[in-house]
């Protein structure tokens, strides 16, 4: 066989997600729907908040098939809205307020939103493209449980739930416009997170990334309650403490924090029966670590692009696989996955192929861009449906006698960073539009922690000198976290292949280890603390020196790692330095001098 297909499953033409779950609500309107810092709302009472946003909206020019921006940070809030925003019949657009806001008012100009959800600090760029509707007010806690409902527009499952921005090649973000339908094959059709009344679900993602889609509907649509993980930083040390605080049954991690999790398996998880990660390769050691650690638990490994609506296929392992590599596993139900050439022709079982997915996760296409949609969603010649499309991931799979998925690389350029899709090509633009730039290349290398980190390679123009510090700070106001390099190298001209092209693997393999060029003068440690903390950040990030001044997110540091880095601090040190507090004091001087304190004070304590 060349495709594999999951189960079949229930086909509702009239559902969607926001009438899924008012059916909950009327089933079990007292049953602990939400929770988040101690506060508890039932279904009735979420119910009722999103019907109160969802009138609000309405009244402002809401309804069917139009976007609507929100703006929120991780908190109940957040979880009202996106349900009011479907109950109006229109989708939602959901932003990342960690995003520069430059990012995000170029969002809500594309896809046209004239409404934005937000809270009253929202950036002015923001509120020049759209029409705020502030829920500061919002009082989740007084809402009547049980109140007539408002009238919601008739939908059907072909209806759009909500447009999901990803990297674009072209050096513009693209937006994948997903259905209700392919929602609830992922969430209430389907094994994928099997959970009912007495489940606790971690919501965790951004989201504006579409792995919490999952997070969202899988609890909310079946009965389970979903325990909002609080705004802020995630650590693997916070991440124990919510879970165990909340009884989290199930949760998803990206790769990179999975990965940290597992080198030290806290036993505040064992309440976790099943943890999904992915958004990027899983290490088979950090697999057997946290399978042997919690012997009850089932670990997913989840893989899948937005196109397809956050899951394709899943692998799931109740024992240590102890593999060369973690199988991303056979299609979830609802899903076809075909292993095909250059020409559209399966290739045979064992035989690399790239990956091209069907059914009902696959999305609608890309917003305003039909060019772009018809290249990479095609006609589906193995199904009998009209109108049917296959998904061409450019993700390369080699299926196993057995069924079996193995993930084998990609076909172009693109990577995964902090399980965000990135493609190079659109830094790539960034970087030429800003002064004294001349061209730009921009490659992944895999640090030492296992994260793969972008190296941005630029020459300068003639008659402009090249600042590396300034490029990073330009690039920071405007594209998002995960798309800034974490090392910029200068070179007077790029390596070009025998076509023509630019050697990327010329780059890739040139191992850049010398430190970042930065604004601070070079400072060497002066006592051993210092000394062992910058011999740790080298360690971790991959380069051979840092000064003591330097700033850690200005040579390369990024959450995942500074997490580590306060593990390691916990581990070898003995005390415990919370994110903020090293966001805080980001410098090998800072941070030494934090710990000198906190030692200080618990050698005082213990006296």
């Amino acid at each position: 066989m060349n495709q594999h297909q999951g189960s079949v499953i229930r086909d509702d033409s009239r559902a969607t997600v926001h009438g899924r779950f008012t059916a909950q609500a009327r089933a079990t309107p007292q049953a602990p729907a939400l929770s988040c810092d101690g506060t508890v709302l039932t279904y009735a009472q979420v119910d009722a908040a999103a019907d109160a946003v969802a009138a609000q909206l309405r009244d402002l020019g809401a309804g069917p098939g139009r976007p609507v921006g929100v703006r929120i940070e991780r908190s109940p809030h957040l979880v009202i809205a996106l349900l009011a925003v479907l109950k109006t019949g229109g989708f939602h657009v959901a932003l990342n307020p960690g995003e520069p806001a430059v990012r995000s008012a170029s969002l809500l100009r594309d896809c046209g939103a004239g409404l934005l959800v937000t809270r009253t600090e929202a950036p002015a760029e923001l509120l020049a493209e759209a029409k705020p509707v502030y829920l500061d007010s919002l009082d989740l806690a007084e809402m009547p449980a049980g109140t007539a409902p408002a009238a919601v527009p008739p939908g059907g499952d072909q209806d759009a739930a909500y447009l999901a921005y990803t990297s674009g090649t072209t050096g513009e973000p693209k937006g994948v416009l997903v259905p209700h339908g392919a929602v609830l094959r992922l969430v209430q059709d389907s094994d994928v997170l099997p959970v009912g009344p007495g489940d606790v679900v971690l919501h965790l993602a951004p989201a504006a990334f579409d792995a919490s889609t999952l997070e969202l509907w899988a609890p909310l649509l079946n009965g389970a309650r979903l325990a909002v993980f609080p705004a802020g930083e995630v650590t693997p040390e916070r991440l124990a403490e919510v879970v165990e605080a909340e009884g989290v049954t199930a949760m998803w991690l990206t790769a990179g924090l999975f990965h940290l999790v597992a080198e030290r398996p806290d036993p505040r998880l064992a309440g976790v029966r099943r943890l999904l990660a992915g958004g990027d390769v899983l290490s088979p050691r950090h697999v057997d670590a946290m399978l042997a650690a919690f012997p009850g638990l089932t670990l997913v490994n989840g893989y899948g692009p937005t196109e397809n609506t956050t899951f394709t296929c899943c692998h799931a392992m109740a024992a240590p696989v102890s593999a060369q590599q973690v199988p991303i596993g056979r299609p979830i139900p609802g899903t076809q996955a075909h292993l095909l050439d250059e020409r559209l022709r399966p290739v045979a079982d064992g035989t690399v192929g790239e990956l091209y997915a069907g059914g009902r996760g696959v999305a609608h296409g890309y917003w305003g861009l039909p060019a772009a949609t018809a290249e990479r969603f095609v006609p589906d010649p193995f199904s009998g449906m009209p109108g049917a499309r296959l998904y061409r991931t450019g993700d390369l799979a080699l299926r196993r006698p057995d069924g079996v998925l193995e993930f084998h690389g990609r076909v172009d350029d693109q990577v995964k960073i902090r399980g965000f899709r990135v493609e190079p090509g659109e830094v790539e633009a960034a970087l030429r539009e800003l002064p004294g730039v001349g061209d730009s290349a921009v490659v992944a290398r895999t640090g030492p922690t296992g994260e793969r980190a972008l190296v941005a390679y630029v020459t300068g123009k003639q008659e402009q000198p090249l600042q590396l510090p300034g490029i990073r700070r330009a690039l920071a106001e405007k594209l998002p976290a995960h798309l800034v390099p974490g090392s910029f190298v200068q070179l007077d001209s790029l390596p070009l292949g025998s076509t023509g092209k630019v050697d990327r693997r010329a780059l890739a393999a040139r191992g850049e280890r010398a430190r970042p060029e930065t604004d601070v003068p070079l400072r060497l440690p002066e006592n051993e603390l210092e000394q062992w903390l910058a011999q740790l950040w080298c360690d971790l990030l991959g380069i051979d020196q840092v000064g003591v001044d330097d700033d850690f997110f200005e040579v390369g540091g990024h959450s995942l790692v500074a997490a580590a880095i306060t593990g390691e601090i916990g581990q070898v040190q003995g005390v415990f330095v919370t994110a903020r507090s090293f966001y805080e004091n980001p410098t090998v001087a800072e941070l030494a001098e934090l710990i000198a304190e906190l030692s200080a004070e618990l050698r005082e304590s213990a006296r």
